[in-house]
């Protein structure tokens, strides 16, 4: 065998061994420095060799929480955890240089997965008396050439302008042959979208075989294009005229990003979706729904248990998931302190305001200069209780899932709270609100059993309530959930946008895709009909509802906000004074001239993004080690 081919073989052994256990397939790696012989003669080493390259697909759970979703406007996690690692606080208020560390560590992770992959697509091989079938190879082979595309995708999401290096170097080669500059924007989303058309062609639209959940399929494939030609068709990327994009050149004197706005951009990313939900919808994939007893849908149910029913159990919302995740740090750093939580990852006031009333009206259309809404909702607190059809027995103590009406919002709550659509009480933990497992309300106030003045405390009155179990008890073993990656209701949303840019006549053709979501949600959908609201009128209004929808369907899940942000251009959210419920507050009291009212606006932090923050920068210590890299504007 040839040195220099044992050489990066062993090397990229070494450092797949440095991958974290977790669990099933994406838990195994080689067990030692192995030849290729050894590896791909033995039907073990070889999947764990494979599973070694899936095991950088992102936990949408966590770290990446932290990474990644924490920077968007939805997440809010205590200003006391920066000391612990929680490194995203000091980014969020501006203190991020190109010499910063980045634990999300695509640039230092993802390249080595790419390699290992290409390595395996190279010499992966039946082996017979192993029962390692022709039809195991290449099924094998396509999931690593999947794996290629997607971590590119990750990679050029993230930084905007990468190398793409598709071959296998030798690391001998001439340091002018190793050092490869970057690729044009466009051509890396050109080649990405070509390999996971090519590859969707050899891939199942599902697997039954539960032992494969998780595992690449077709569908899959089409949901990561979907998205990433959405990204490549918005306004960052599609005929940003900003100067410092306008220049940005790579090594070749090659333009970066492509400056004239190209319409067909939007066309593409429209047949995208449209394809992925055409494929999805002929394999059975579908909205989650939980019906009441008299065959209406119940939102509540239907909204919480979307995150933790398994596609197995009738979850078919699910275009791809992640089979192990650290859901176990998520729902600890969520529950309060009072309950033996970490009980400080909150949600922002501003993610509060989105949700729309249940009317299916938006709540807030805007803000003072004081942060105080242009439009709120009714001061004081509540004289009835806020009564629904549902299951959902999280609301108040009373609560009984036999019921057919339950208590949402209690009489005596803030009223803020009360009238909202289901999905707020499902991703929102307010202060006073019941947490069935604590036994309890919670109480957020200074001094009180979950709030201040200790750092485990919500900074802004909120915990997060979404993707936490409601049977999860921090005493006991997690309660597993799927990691989900992608799903159905995202390709609805991002065919409608897309739509809406082509062809804004189409009201009707981008309703039938907003419209589901609404229903589901337990709240009026556009349109004419009977108990319908009226339809926004042209293509800014259509884009604005989208743009609201997106920002409450799909809060807190992870990349689909902070991407959304910047690939609209929209950085400017992430800067300012952020707001939310007196952290100092002792009174249940909304009077503004009262200091120890809780329930009064404060600002709990500055955020301090900036245009620079559109891209992630290229760390230093990796420019200066190839001299053909560029840095990203503003960086």
């Amino acid at each position: 065998m040839n040195s220099n081919i044992i050489k990066y073989i062993i090397l990229s052994l070494i450092i797949l061994l440095l991958v974290g256990s977790c669990s099933d397939f994406l838990d195994k790696s080689p067990d030692d420095q192995l030849t290729l012989e050894m590896v791909f003669n033995d039907k073990t080493r070889t999947e764990d060799w494979l599973a070694g390259v899936y095991n950088a697909i992102p936990d949408p759970y966590f770290p990446m929480l932290k990474n990644y979703d924490a920077y968007a406007d939805d997440y809010s996690p205590s200003a006391g955890w920066e000391v612990y690692e929680w490194d995203c606080i000091s980014k969020i208020k501006g203190d991020w240089n190109s010499e910063t560390g980045w634990s999300g560590n695509f640039w230092g992770d993802l390249p080595t997965r790419i390699r290992a992959a290409l390595i395996f697509q190279e010499h992966v091989k039946p082996l017979p008396d192993q029962n390692v079938t022709v039809e195991d190879v290449n099924l094998m082979k396509a999931e690593a050439r999947f794996l290629v595309a997607y971590y590119y995708y990750l990679l050029v999401n993230t930084y905007g302008a990468i190398p793409l290096q598709t071959w296998l170097s030798d690391y001998n080669d001439p340091a002018e042959t190793l050092m490869i500059g970057q690729n044009p924007f466009d051509d890396v989303i050109n080649w990405i979208d070509n390999e996971l058309k090519e590859v969707a062609k050899m891939l199942p639209a599902y697997y039954t075989n539960t032992q494969k959940y998780g595992r690449i399929t077709s569908i899959a494939c089409h949901a990561v294009r979907a998205r990433m030609l959405l990204f490549a068709a918005s306004p960052l990327v599609n005929g940003n005229t900003d100067p410092k994009y306008i220049e940005m050149e790579n090594n070749k004197g090659e333009k970066i990003f492509n400056s004239t706005y190209d319409p067909q951009k939007w066309v593409r990313a429209a047949e995208a979706c449209k394809t992925l939900i055409d494929m999805a919808h002929n394999n059975g994939y579908a909205l989650y729904h939980e019906y009441n007893d008299d065959g209406t849908i119940d939102p509540f149910q239907s909204y919480m248990n979307m995150s933790f029913t398994e596609f197995r159990n009738g979850n078919k919302e699910i275009l791809w998931a992640r089979s192990s995740c650290n859901y176990g740090q998520h729902n600890n750093h969520a529950l309060p302190r009072g309950f033996r939580g970490n009980g400080g990852l909150g949600v922002t006031q501003s993610l509060v305001d989105a949700f729309f009333m249940s009317n299916g009206l938006p709540a807030i259309t805007g803000y003072g200069a004081n942060g105080n809404p242009i439009i709120n909702t009714e001061s004081g607190f509540s004289q009835a209780d806020d009564i629904r059809k549902t299951k959902w027995k999280e609301g108040v103590k009373e609560a009984d899932e036999n019921l057919t009406d339950n208590i949402v919002a209690p009489s005596g709550t803030f009223n803020m709270y009360v009238n909202r659509e289901p999905r707020f009480y499902i991703s929102v933990l307010y202060n006073e609100a019941w947490l069935r497992t604590y036994k309890k309300n919670v109480n957020f106030y200074m001094n009180g059993a979950d709030g201040g003045p200790t750092h485990d405390a919500p900074q802004n009155g909120y915990l997060l309530r979404k993707r936490v179990h409601p049977d999860q008890d921090p005493t006991n073993a997690n309660i597993y959930r799927p990691g989900i990656l992608y799903r159905l209701a995202e390709a609805y949303l991002n065919y409608a946008e897309a739509l809406n840019e082509v062809d804004p006549s189409q009201t009707a053709e981008i309703l039938k895709y907003i419209n589901p979501i609404r229903e589901r949600a337990g709240i009026p959908g556009y349109g004419d009909g009977l108990e319908q609201i009226p339809a926004p009128k042209g293509k800014e209004a259509m884009k604005e509802a989208i743009k609201r929808e997106r920002r409450v369907e799909f809060n807190c899940e992870y990349a689909i906000r902070y991407d959304d942000i910047r690939r609209w251009k929209e950085i400017d959210i992430l800067s300012g004074p952020y707001y939310g419920m007196n952290y100092y507050g002792t009174e249940k009291d909304d009077n503004p001239n009262n200091g120890k009212a809780f329930y009064v606006r404060k600002p709990y932090i500055t955020r301090g993004f900036s245009t620079k923050n559109y891209f992630l920068p290229i760390h230093q210590n990796q420019m200066d080690k190839n001299l053909n890299l560029k840095q990203l504007p503003y960086w």
